[in-house]
């Protein structure tokens, strides 16, 4: 599929007699990983990820706890029937709690996700639009989604827009 649309791309270009214009590649990959924001994001999402994972393991070792203990007491004969029921019913809607719990969590860490890398990646877009226009490109390829089947290394904009973005080389 990769290669299908790099061909289809090409061709576009070709096409439209485009292929004496400027064009250029980066390495997002690269570029985001180098940058300190991304860093402090990726250690902040990693806490709120420990702290919803103790969270969960606490109440999934309350629920094995309870849950021994009706074994126990139903095996034992100390439960009537009714009462069983009612404890299982409470062992069943506290088992569907956690796993609200679980898809809540997550979707807390994705919309934290997003509050703190748009931001950055928001940034990093903007240096390559302005390397881009600085440096006449009028194509610039991202090497880190696969597209592209042959580089010019001369065409490389990485280190371009690290520069931009005030990152050490």
């Amino acid at each position: 599929m990769n290669r299908l649309f790099s061909v289809f791309i090409f061709s576009i270009v070709m096409m439209t007699g485009v292929s004496a214009q400027k064009m250029g590649y980066i390495n997002s990959q690269e570029i985001i990983a180098s940058l300190p924001e991304v860093k402090q994001a990726n250690s902040d999402i990693d806490v709120m990820k420990a702290m919803f994972q103790k969270k969960g393991e606490e109440m999934v070792k309350s629920l094995q706890m309870k849950y021994q203990d009706f074994q126990k007491k139903q095996a034992s004969g100390e439960l009537a029937p009714i009462e069983a029921d009612k404890q299982a019913a409470l062992l069943k809607e506290e088992e569907a709690k956690i796993g609200e719990f679980e898809q809540s969590s997550q979707q807390k860490i994705y919309e934290k996700s997003e509050e703190l890398l748009k931001p950055i990646q928001d940034k990093v877009n903007q240096a390559i639009k302005d390397v881009a226009k600085e440096n006449g490109f009028l194509y610039i390829f991202d090497v880190a989604g696969g597209l592209l089947l042959y580089t010019d290394p001369s065409a490389d904009a990485t280190k371009l827009v690290k520069t931009k973005l005030g990152i050490a080389q």
